[in-house]
């Protein structure tokens, strides 16, 4: 990976040039600047070659679902994934068609039943009216945070139906102690959702934003949360 990034053959890699490289792993800015902020240890803008190498390892980490931490850079997990059409080794996987869902037909309708409750408008509720179910799980703002990011896969503020059953499920995990995975694990990216195979460079498991999308987009996803989070006193 570094040739990419280091094309002075410097040995360093500067943040705006890691920066490009990084949001091709699809992971959320929240979770790629902890990488950054973990592997650029003497917070000098720039990595080394050893430097680096610490940020794709927290990459495969979050990736499969790990902790971003120093902890987890022991830990055996598969090699990052980066969408990049011009080579083979960097196609990011996604989730094949066939793979099953992991939200459970049960489980879908009575989400479906929370959805429909929350008068959605054309298929789709805003983060105002998604906010006040998650903040009654009484989970951590940063955890729901991270679920709504995980959740809105097209990155568009709002929540589908299916969007929103991933939320619930995520929510129901974290209730039964379970870690909220960093990046979309394979099984829960909805069927709806998933890009056919055959399609050259294979798509991102979260697509990254589009700036037309973000001017939709007032408040980042945690503020969504936060901003009214003492009125479930």
């Amino acid at each position: 990976f570094l040739p990419q990034v280091d094309s002075a053959n410097a040995g360093r890699v500067l943040a705006s040039d890691a920066a490009v490289f990084l949001k091709k792993s699809g992971l959320t800015d929240l979770v790629l600047g902890k990488i950054w902020d973990l592997a650029d240890t003497d917070g000098k803008g720039i990595l080394n070659k050893q430097e680096f190498f610490v940020a794709l390892r927290l990459v495969a980490c979050a990736q499969n679902g790990l902790d971003v931490s120093l902890s987890s850079l022991n830990l055996p997990v598969p090699p990052p994934r980066f969408t990049d059409t011009s080579s083979p080794l960097l196609l990011s996987g996604t989730a094949p068609s066939d793979l099953p869902w992991a939200v459970k037909l049960e489980d879908k309708v009575k989400y479906d039943a929370i959805f429909d409750s929350l008068n959605p408008v054309n298929g789709l509720l805003s983060g105002d009216k998604v906010k006040p179910v998650l903040l009654n799980s009484k989970l951590p703002v940063d955890i729901l945070g991270r679920v709504w990011e995980l959740s809105d896969i097209d990155r568009d503020g709002m929540l589908d139906r299916d969007e929103f059953a991933v939320a619930m499920f995520l929510v129901y995990c974290a209730l039964e102690k379970e870690p909220v995975p960093m990046s979309l694990p394979a099984a829960l990216v909805p069927p709806s959702k998933r890009k056919p195979l055959s399609v050259p460079g294979a798509m991102p498991l979260i697509p990254s934003s589009t700036s037309t999308k973000e001017s939709h987009q007032s408040l980042p996803p945690v503020g969504i949360l936060a901003a009214k989070a003492p009125l479930t006193q």
